[in-house]
């Protein structure tokens, strides 16, 4: 079945429509929740909010593709996850004194997998990590992240910039410790 037979079916409220949806996306949207909520628990809760919002409005949704269907799906668990930091009030700006940039070596990339990029990325303080996604992978200019937010602008392009100066350092740390593995 077709993604959008499937979303005709799912619409008609078809149980099994909904559940192979779940199935296609549920994984992918999962990914996107654990970019935000640390916690298995808080990003799996964010996931089946996410999806109850997207099966209640699925009538106000018209298909015009897998893309489309992605990124409505992926900006309603993003602010699924959005509203559980702010609920359970764990958004802090945190601040860091005098950051500088830290020299990282280049074949540190090259033996890291994504898998152990995104954890480091999950590690940086949530007010760092939720602007870093938003910005950089979610593509969100700085003027909509402080509105959504409810932070100032250069608050934003601030914390873009701490964050980036810590997952560096947190590269390169992990990086040292690699090559020191790896030397033994």
């Amino acid at each position: 079945m077709d993604t959008a037979q499937m979303l005709k079916e799912a619409r008609q409220g078809s149980a099994a429509a909904q559940k192979c949806l779940w199935d296609s996306w549920c994984k992918k949207m999962m990914l996107v929740c654990l970019r935000y909520l640390k916690n298995e628990q808080d990003a799996e809760e964010a996931l089946l909010d996410g999806f109850y919002k997207f099966f209640k409005n699925l009538q106000g949704f018209t298909y015009h593709g897998d893309a489309a269907l992605h990124g409505w799906l992926k900006k309603i668990m993003v602010n699924e996850c959005l509203m559980q930091l702010r609920k359970k009030n764990v958004f802090s700006i945190v601040t860091e004194s005098a950051a500088e940039d830290i020299p990282l070596p280049e074949e540190a990339l090259n033996n890291l997998s994504a898998k152990e990029i995104m954890a480091l990325i999950v590690q940086l303080p949530v007010g760092y990590r939720t602007v870093f996604n938003l910005h950089v992978m979610e593509g969100m200019e700085h003027k909509e992240i402080a509105a959504l937010l409810g932070i100032a602008e250069g608050t934003s392009k601030s914390q873009l910039s701490k964050a980036k100066i810590l997952l560096q350092k947190n590269l390169s740390n992990y990086a040292t410790a690699y090559a020191k593995q790896r030397s033994k």
